[in-house]
């Protein structure tokens, strides 16, 4: 049976890989349900130290498979509710995983398939990729945490740009606006994705994670309680034993050997 949704291990690195590639790993319900099961498991699993997203084939992620949104006009509002249901759980899922999670941007994403990119904590792509929302083709409004995640990225004139014009972002101009840490070339992007996963699986983890509470919760509170948190969170860290090797390393002159403990 053809999983739409594979988990691949490989030492400290989890790769969940969108797996519909005749339909560019277009999402919908099945899909949907597969990918929320692989995010709780790989978020909750103590020895997978780093999460990598990406698709199968030419496709990071269409989007919304358009025959399946189709199937459901005739159902009012109550069919894309129920649709966004896992969607959106799925996007939590992300942003509360306790370990970094990558988007590895193998080709074009799309509507939802660009939310999923966003709502990771850094994307790389290929240099093949292009990103776009494409909800106004079909007359819908975005979902995913598309408004969230790129009005913060761009600001709300730049992504309102992207929504009303059906703006597509070539890989090279999403670097240059910081929607991607780097691009590759295709032919060297698997080799490249696994050396920057494998190097985050090896970071502190329990740091990681806190960095990550941390700018969860910057742009919605104010400047103290910010500093409170860091403050908890830094003394947090300070009790761990990757902060102890981290010295030692350091005073020793030689890399740390972490341990996301």
């Amino acid at each position: 049976m053809n999983e739409v949704v594979r988990v691949e291990r490989k030492g400290g690195v989890a790769t969940v890989r969108m797996n519909r590639p005749e339909r560019l790993n277009a999402y919908n319900a099945e899909m949907g349900d597969a990918l929320l099961t692989a995010g709780l498991d790989v978020s909750a699993d103590p020895s997978v130290r780093c999460i990598v997203l990406t698709g199968t084939g030419k496709a990071f992620s269409a989007g919304g498979d358009v025959e399946m949104m189709s199937s459901i006009r005739g159902e009012g509002s109550g069919g894309f509710l129920e649709l966004t249901v896992r969607l959106h759980a799925f996007i939590a899922t992300l942003r509360r995983a306790p370990k970094p999670v990558v988007a590895a941007v193998n080709g074009v994403a799309a509507g939802a398939g660009f939310s999923f990119a966003l709502a990771c904590d850094t994307a790389v792509a290929a240099s093949s990729a292009r990103f776009t929302l494409g909800y106004q083709n079909i007359g819908l409004s975005p979902d995913g945490g598309m408004t969230f995640f790129l009005a913060r990225a761009l600001g709300t004139h730049r992504a309102m740009e992207m929504t009303l014009f059906s703006k597509v972002l070539s890989a090279s101009l999403a670097a240059a606006w910081g929607l991607v840490h780097e691009v590759f070339p295709d032919a060297d992007f698997a080799s490249k994705v696994e050396a920057l996963s494998t190097q985050l699986a090896a970071g502190p983890t329990l740091a990681f994670a806190r960095a990550k509470e941390l700018y969860n919760r910057a742009l919605s509170q104010p400047l103290e309680a910010q500093l409170e948190e860091e403050r908890q969170n830094i003394a947090r860290s300070g009790a761990t034993r990757d902060f102890r090797e981290g010295i030692a390393a350091f005073l020793e002159k030689r890399p740390a050997r972490f341990e996301g403990r």
